[in-house]
């Protein structure tokens, strides 16, 4: 940045394993900087340089941090955004704040429809391809790897192999979404709403981010998805089967990870998909009907 810095406060929160830092350069500019090493999680490097690639190609109306710089040094990654003085919302959520949030998931559904030329984001398919396959990976499994499964969802486990099977051409749109959409990648400001953390980036239809981020909403105190998802305006267009298929694999997504060992340098995530996919599997009930 042409400076020293003089000074570096780590911010917490989120699941990286990496550094994450305010810091104040010694001609008075604030920057945001974050960095991660192959250790102790491997595949953090590669996140950051995705994230890399998509934040610099957002279009300035997207209600996000501007790429400074980024660059690699011995194995690690860093990023420098530009100082956003802001804070994550409040948990569990409060109605302004939360108001606040589904407003800014259409602005950003609004800024990012068509999605940006030359954003370099693959498909929705293509990126959580290899990850949304929970049900049909629990389907093939043994009965003694279904231990501790949820009743509900052992008994219609073919059911929903088959729902989620669905997923990739619900999915299939032509806006970037963010993909990771939650509380901890939020900043709010006094008069907006920044989204940050953007390696998980896809081309979907706009109405993916809200689905995927309510499961968190409502585990942290906000209302149920099916009230918010119902009466947000970019579920207007939305078609009710291809939102329950997402749905499924989602839910299958949360499910079956929090069965796994958390990856390394990752302790909590597990837990936290846990609670996510209790709440997911609850809405899917609840769309299917199924008894």
């Amino acid at each position: 940045m042409g400076s020293h810095v003089v000074a570096a406060a780590t911010q917490p929160g989120g699941f990286s394993p990496g550094a994450a830092a305010r810091l104040v350069l010694a001609d008075g500019r604030r920057v945001f900087a974050k960095a991660v090493g192959p250790e102790p999680n491997p595949e953090s490097p590669g996140l950051y340089r995705d994230e890399a690639r998509i934040a610099g190609k957002l279009p300035a109306a997207a209600p996000a941090p501007r790429l400074l710089e980024s660059f690699e040094q011995d194995g690690w990654v860093l990023l420098l955004f530009e100082h956003i003085d802001g804070a994550m919302p409040a948990e569990p959520w409060r109605a302004g704040e939360l108001a606040r949030v589904l407003d800014a998931v259409t602005d950003l559904a609004e800024a990012l429809t068509p999605a940006p030329a030359g954003v370099g984001a693959p498909s929705t398919a293509e990126r959580m391809g290899a990850e949304f396959r929970g049900w049909r990976s629990l389907a093939g499994a043994s009965p003694g790897h279904l231990a501790g499964l949820d009743p509900w969802a052992a008994r219609h486990l073919p059911r929903l192999a088959g729902l989620e099977a669905g997923w990739e051409q619900a999915a299939a749109g032509g806006s970037l979404v963010h993909g990771d959409l939650r509380a901890d990648n939020l900043l709010l400001t006094a008069d907006r709403v920044y989204v940050v953390d953007w390696p998980w980036a896809s081309i979907a239809q706009p109405w993916v981010d809200l689905l995927g981020m309510l499961p968190s909403i409502a585990m942290q105190g906000g209302p149920p998805p099916e009230q918010i998802f119902l009466a947000h305006p970019v579920t207007r267009a939305a078609d009710p089967d291809a939102a329950t298929a997402v749905l499924a694999a989602v839910a299958g997504y949360f499910v079956s990870r929090a069965r796994q060992p958390a990856p390394p340098g990752l302790p909590t995530l597990r837990a936290f998909q846990h609670a996510q996919g209790q709440v997911a599997l609850s809405w899917l009930r609840q769309r299917t009907g199924w008894r």
